[in-house]
């Protein structure tokens, strides 16, 4: 059966390895028939600031936001499945990917309404963490990450059965030139097996 993924990219390096995992994933996604939506917020220049226009209304969820937004909307209805790559700066998601949930996973559309609109679909957050596992565990980052996104957002917005996916050790400066090909290429692997456990076909 052939669905359709919004692979949603945020990096503002085009060379980064999250640009690098995300190209594998489209890579894979439509070597096997499906289709995909890269949305990369970067490149796309998507403004992340919340202003007025996007603000929500609470007395009115069918508010008519601003044209970006409402594109942007379109493109998360048309998506069987949502795959999200993104690094995890400062415990958390980057600024730029933090304002588009806040500005297009809006009142009304993703919240507010007594059947979500996101019903059905399947989503997975795969995030990139520089730490190695155990480093990771002792600061105790999964499961804030964890809160936050498959919880405070997605269970919020009708996903319930979303994921967050990590790969570990990303963190690539400590790592001989010589051997950074070899070890970017054991991570996108490690990507691969978290995005079909998360996104089974």
């Amino acid at each position: 059966m052939t669905r359709h993924t919004l692979l949603v990219v945020a990096h503002p390096r085009p060379d980064s390895l999250t640009a690098q995992i995300a190209g594998r994933q489209y890579a894979r996604l439509t070597g096997e028939g499906h289709t995909v939506d890269v949305l990369d917020l970067y490149a796309e220049e998507f403004d992340p600031a919340l202003r007025p226009a996007d603000e929500p209304d609470w007395e009115d969820r069918e508010k008519r936001y601003s044209p970006e937004v409402h594109a942007h909307m379109e493109r998360i209805l048309a998506a069987d499945d949502i795959l999200v790559v993104f690094p995890v700066w400062w415990f958390g998601p980057p600024a730029m990917l933090k304002g588009w949930i806040d500005r297009v996973w809006n009142y009304g559309f993703a919240y507010g309404r007594s059947r979500p609109r996101f019903a059905g679909k399947r989503l997975l957050w795969l995030a990139l963490m520089g730490g190695t596992a155990q480093e990771i565990e002792d600061l105790g980052m999964e499961p804030a990450l964890d809160l936050m996104l498959r919880v405070g957002i997605s269970k919020f917005c009708g996903l319930p059965d979303a994921t967050v996916g990590v790969v570990h050790g990303t963190e690539l400066n400590g790592v001989a030139k010589d051997l950074r090909a070899d070890r970017v290429a054991e991570l996108i692997a490690t990507a691969d097996r978290v995005v079909l456990e998360g996104l089974p076909r």
